[in-house]
């Protein structure tokens, strides 16, 4: 989804042909996965970063494409509402200080950003709290095609409104546009072929307990919902299941309903096979290991969770985690991917399988419903635990996986110390805002211009004032 597509409409015919292509590339794909010594190499980490852009009284401020262009940093990229931007911090190396350095490019580029925002700033969070309907036009759309065709591909399959039910809000919406309301902080890790499927199971057990630790998403439409309101958000508001696809069990948006047992093609199998192409562009004379129209389609459907297959160096894969909210500040997010990765690959070392996925599933919900108030289950242990009972009790576990993948014993306890802190003092994003906004008396663009001053500190939120 980084590139422009050369058209916002296209013909039946196109869409037949694409899907055709999609199946064809499939087989280029297996052949490609079977291949001896595919996809081997190095354990490396990168992430992807979505902001939002505020004015000075800190209210969302429809100028990306402006400040893109002024930054000209090809890390840059815009994202689907003219107020966000994303910014694709550079992959490195999971062994050494990768958690360091991966924080000192977040302040980097968040502070480049914020200061070529005219007449405002640069806010990583995971729903602003001072957005309203009124944000939400057509209008609001980035001036690209590839979102305007995104949104025509949409409401193709959906001829209903999408429907937005959380708690006591309910959205009836004629776009996806809702779905700029949200930006993440995404998570890649690269593995090969044969170990993927433990690590994709690893990591859905995984996010349930990291996100308890994580919320930064409270607010939304000036009402107080879930510790993590941008999971709901984001299901309901791309769902492409209208009265004609009532038979599927799963969501463009979607946690999973299973373990993988066979690997990566059993995904984009999946993929290719439940859901139907969106923007369905065709390229001429593909290279045959790029499979193009196969990557755009996986990139439409938005697993938290997902797999991701690059062509270049001759091809690998990647894990893209996708669950994290953006910020509160670089530490944080260092501290958050530290975490993640540490206690993914943990638990690849059991065959998870053999537990029931009703675990992970109901934890990763419950986790963004709840917080450290949730109560978690996990394999191998009897009964509910609170998530921040479970999360202390995890950390060594993380910590050693770090260490075993060659991390340096300072930087992993550094990073892990920071979600160590912030879960005994309970003070996520999200409490902090909670906190703040009643300190301000439900002044929510106080509350913003005071978030991205702290924000832009690189401080940790639990020790924000």
């Amino acid at each position: 989804m980084g590139q422009d597509l050369d058209k916002e409409r296209f013909s039946e015919a196109e869409y037949t042909r694409f899907g055709e292509r999609l199946h064809e590339q499939l087989g280029v794909l297996r052949e490609l996965l079977a291949r001896p010594g595919f996809g081997e190499g190095p354990t490396t980490i990168g992430a992807e970063l979505e902001l939002f852009l505020v004015d000075e009284a800190g209210r969302p401020l429809p100028r990306n494409a402006e400040t893109r262009q002024a930054l000209g940093d090809p890390r840059v990229v815009l994202e689907l509402g003219r107020f966000n931007l994303e910014v694709n911090l550079t992959p490195l190396p999971l062994e050494g200080r990768p958690f360091e350095r991966l924080a000192a490019e977040v302040q980097e580029t968040l502070t480049s950003v914020d200061r070529a925002v005219e007449g405002g700033g640069a806010v990583p969070i995971g729903i602003l709290p001072t957005l309203s309907p009124e944000d939400f036009t057509k209008e609001a759309i980035s001036d690209q095609n590839r979102y305007r065709a995104m949104s025509r591909g949409l409401r193709r399959l959906r001829l209903e409104p999408f429907l937005v039910k959380i708690d006591d809000l309910e959205l009836a919406v004629e776009d996806v546009i809702l779905e700029s309301a949200n930006t993440s902080w995404q998570v890649h890790i690269r593995t090969p072929p044969d170990r993927f499927a433990r690590l994709f199971n690893a990591a859905q057990l995984a996010i349930g307990p990291v996100l308890a630790a994580c919320g930064n998403s409270p607010f939304f439409f000036g009402r107080q919902l879930r510790e993590e309101t941008r999971i709901a958000l984001m299901e309901e508001a791309a769902d492409d299941r209208d009265v004609e696809r009532r038979y599927r069990k799963d969501g463009r948006v979607t946690f999973g309903s299973d373990w993988v047992r066979e690997g990566a093609y059993e995904l984009f199998e999946r993929y290719v096979r439940d859901y139907d192409p969106v923007l369905p562009e065709l390229t001429d004379d593909p290279k045959p290991l790029d499979v193009p129209e196969l990557r755009l389609h996986q990139g439409t459907v938005w697993h938290w969770n997902r797999p991701v297959y690059d062509p270049s160096g001759g091809g690998h894969l990647r894990i893209e985690m996708r669950a994290l909210p953006a910020g509160p500040s670089c530490a944080d997010m260092a501290a958050n991917t530290a975490f993640l990765i540490g206690l993914t690959l943990a638990q690849s070392e059991r065959d998870l399988t053999e537990y029931r996925f009703a675990e992970a599933y109901q934890n990763f919900y419950r986790a963004a419903m709840s917080g450290l108030d949730a109560k978690l289950s996990w394999p191998g242990r009897d009964g509910e635990f609170p998530a921040a009972d479970l999360v202390l009790e995890l950390l060594p576990e993380a910590r050693e996986a770090l260490l075993a993948a060659g991390v340096t014993p300072s930087d992993a306890d550094n990073a892990l110390d920071i979600i160590r802190q912030r879960t005994r003092l309970r003070r996520t994003g999200a409490a902090w805002q909670r906190e703040t906004l009643a300190t301000f008396g439900g002044d929510r663009e106080r509350l913003v211009r005071r978030y991205r001053e702290l924000a832009l500190s690189g401080q940790p939120v639990h020790t924000w004032s």
